[in-house]
């Protein structure tokens, strides 16, 4: 939900967004705002999110959970499902498990399974199978912040939003199986995305490590962190605008 109060900030500024990637949870924001959907639709849906509409137990040797009831979600949820049919461009990136490499979903196709794909976290939910037969797990394990992705759409300005950056403070009260594996995946998560800051033009920083990522009840309080982090980069962006007004500019969240 950080990404949302960047998104506020952002918008509030008059700083245009042209096009959209996003990883794993950044993926649902993103998805959400290039369907069409405003900053206060998505806060609000942001705010009902719970784990049960994410995930339930299910009889696998590959997962604990199968996170089909994400997909469910999203698509109840948003306005425009079809990537051809999106009013901005988007991308959402998953992570072949048997190859290792990211996979880039755009162009056409079903946006829900996209953001569904994006967001399954390995060992505890089941890989997603796709068409080409595929086992796709969570985007972050190759491209936690998708700048190479973007790049890759013609994008010439890069913005991303890092929100692993504060690292995780909450580490020793986290005492859940499910918060052992996010942290687990968050320390993979950001070793890998230095690479990625890298080829940004700009990354936001929320300060959001004081709180667990299970902790989805606190929508408010992470918006509001995102929003603040937002502000502070509004005088760099538009430094950065002003000094290339011909190009696009794009903004990348995981």
């Amino acid at each position: 939900m950080a990404h949302v109060g960047v998104l506020r900030a952002l918008l509030e500024h008059g700083i245009r967004i042209d096009c959209i990637a996003g990883t794993s949870a950044g993926s649902i924001v993103g998805g959400a705002f290039a369907a069409g959907m405003s900053i206060d639709e998505i806060a609000e849906f942001g705010r009902k999110l719970r784990w049960r509409h994410i995930g339930r137990i299910t009889v696998s040797r590959l997962g604990i959970q199968s996170n089909a009831r994400l997909e469910q979600f999203m698509r109840a949820r948003l306005p425009i499902t079809k990537f051809e049919d999106l009013p901005i461009p988007f991308a959402a990136v998953a992570t072949d498990l048997k190859t290792g490499e990211p996979v880039v979903m755009k162009g056409e196709g079903d946006v829900p399974f996209a953001i569904r794909a994006s967001c399954t976290i390995p060992g505890w939910y089941v890989p997603v199978p796709d068409r080409e037969g595929r086992q796709l797990v969570d985007g972050g394990l190759v491209a936690v912040i998708p700048s190479a992705v973007t790049r890759a759409l013609g994008a010439d300005i890069v913005i991303s939003v890092d929100v692993n950056s504060a690292g995780a403070s909450f580490i020793s009260s986290s005492g859940s199986l499910f918060g052992v594996v996010l942290q687990s995946m968050m320390v993979v998560q950001k070793i890998v995305s230095k690479h990625h800051c890298d080829l940004s033009d700009l990354v936001i920083a929320p300060k959001v490590g004081h709180i667990r990522w299970d902790q989805v009840r606190r929508a408010d309080e992470l918006m509001a962190a995102g929003y603040e982090a937002g502000l502070e980069s509004i005088p760099k962006i538009q430094a950065l605008i002003n000094s290339r007004p011909e190009v696009p500019h794009l903004l990348n969240i995981s």
